[in-house]
């Protein structure tokens, strides 16, 4: 399901606090593209270890503090396995397909280890900085195509899609394929409203892709991502196919639709705020810590840290049960007024800024440098490169995403 989102919309003034009150329904959407839902600032103040109902009819916690999200992702009595009977899926074939392709990320130790210490030589600062003439010169070349085409154009298929998993199918060592396979994939297995059957079926379309080029990189290694893993860790036998199958799947699933969001949505912001677009084309220098801004405030991974609590784990005052399922949303603690002074502005010039964008603990994002550099590029480019772009149609018919695991825009028509 999709809503249309206002141009702007207030944060609710933080409330007494008065106790717990009957659960909530989860997921909660945002009024407004750019902040949290209002109603995360009530649930910090007077329910901030609130119990909800998923999507699922299952109930669970959700935890919107910043101090609390952070001790709920570094704490060892904490579960992401998704085989658990109580995880807290958000839609009906999470769970069983989760449990039938066990990615990663939804493991504990020693097995997401394993799986984390493979990938993490090739999501290095180092290595990533290298990446960049890369990473410029393929987003130039998208650019280019997509100035060419003219406008009025979607840019969140014809640019942030495409950067975003050209990318990420570069390092791994993909042929450029049908980009729209790939959003496709993902639409379907990240969606709450998908089946266990349809969530089945996209990602096996994805495996069997991966599994050809897996033969192909075992008789002939090259310089990519596949091949290092194939070498290293395939033929030895430390993994199954199936295992690096799903460590791949998940590695381009959550590596493309995350940065595609976040490139389509920080674009509209800069659009609907001009002040702002002009202080990064006044001085370009700002844009790392412009990204790390827009990362706090549109945190678009919301509610994926999804956990069980292994032993009982007292929160703020309140008592999760083990066993329980327990969600961290990221929002709620990116906009915790007790850890960001004012923060639902946008300050590019905000010290101090230790969001939890890419959650937080053991579990947080392996590629979290790379994302950065993705949206360093791809908005320095757009920004440097049209002056001109602006908004193509009417502002309140732009459609936000609200039943994906990401949050994100369906479409974002511009023009220049």
């Amino acid at each position: 399901m999709t809503t249309p989102v206002s141009p702007t919309a207030p944060g609710a003034p933080d409330a007494p606090v008065t106790g717990a009150t009957a659960p909530r329904d989860f997921p909660i959407r945002r009024g407004c593209p750019f902040t949290a839902p209002e109603e995360y600032a009530a649930m910090r103040t007077d329910d901030p270890v609130a119990r909800v109902t998923l999507p699922t009819g299952r109930e669970a916690w959700a935890v919107t503090r910043y101090d609390d999200v952070r001790e709920l992702l570094s704490d060892p009595r904490v579960s992401a396995d998704i085989r658990r009977p109580n995880f807290p899926a958000l839609g009906e074939g999470e769970q069983e397909a989760g449990a039938r392709f066990r990615p990663f990320i939804r493991t504990d130790a020693p097995e997401h280890t394993r799986y984390r210490r493979m990938l993490l030589p090739a999501f290095t600062v180092r290595r990533v900085r290298a990446m960049r003439p890369a990473v410029q010169a393929r987003v130039d070349e998208i650019l280019d195509g997509m100035l060419e085409a003219g406008g009025p154009v979607d840019l969140v298929s014809a640019y942030a899609n495409a950067v975003s998993t050209s990318v990420i199918c570069e390092l791994l060592g993909i042929p450029r394929h049908n980009l729209e396979f790939f959003r496709d994939v993902t639409r379907i297995s990240g969606s709450r409203t998908s089946t266990a059957e349809q969530v089945a079926e996209a990602l096996g379309s994805l495996f069997g892709l991966l599994a050809e080029l897996i033969a192909e990189r075992r008789e002939e290694p090259r310089d990519d991502l596949i091949s290092k893993l194939v070498t290293d860790h395939l033929i030895p036998g430390h993994v199954t196919t199936d295992q690096l199958l799903s460590t791949l799947g998940i590695t381009i699933n959550a590596g493309r639709e995350t940065t595609t969001s976040m490139i389509a949505l920080s674009t509209l912001l800069l659009l609907d705020r001009p002040e702002l677009l002009e202080e990064l084309r006044r001085d370009p220098s700002l844009m790392p810590a412009a990204v790390d801004e827009l990362l706090r405030v549109l945190s678009v991974a919301d509610s994926i840290p999804l956990r069980v609590a292994a032993e009982d784990i007292e929160l703020s005052g309140r008592t999760v049960p083990a066993d329980d399922g327990v969600i961290a949303l990221l929002a709620g603690a990116n906009h915790d007024p007790e850890q960001f002074d004012d923060p639902g502005k946008v300050d590019f010039h905000r010290t101090d800024n230790h969001h939890v964008a890419f959650g937080y603990g053991v579990h947080q994002c392996v590629g979290q440098h790379l994302a950065r550099l993705e949206l360093e590029v791809a908005l320095d480019t757009l920004v440097r490169r049209v002056p001109t772009l602006r908004l193509a149609g009417d502002r309140d018919q732009v459609v936000v995403k609200d039943d994906s695991a990401t949050f994100g825009l369906e479409e974002l028509m511009v023009s220049w």
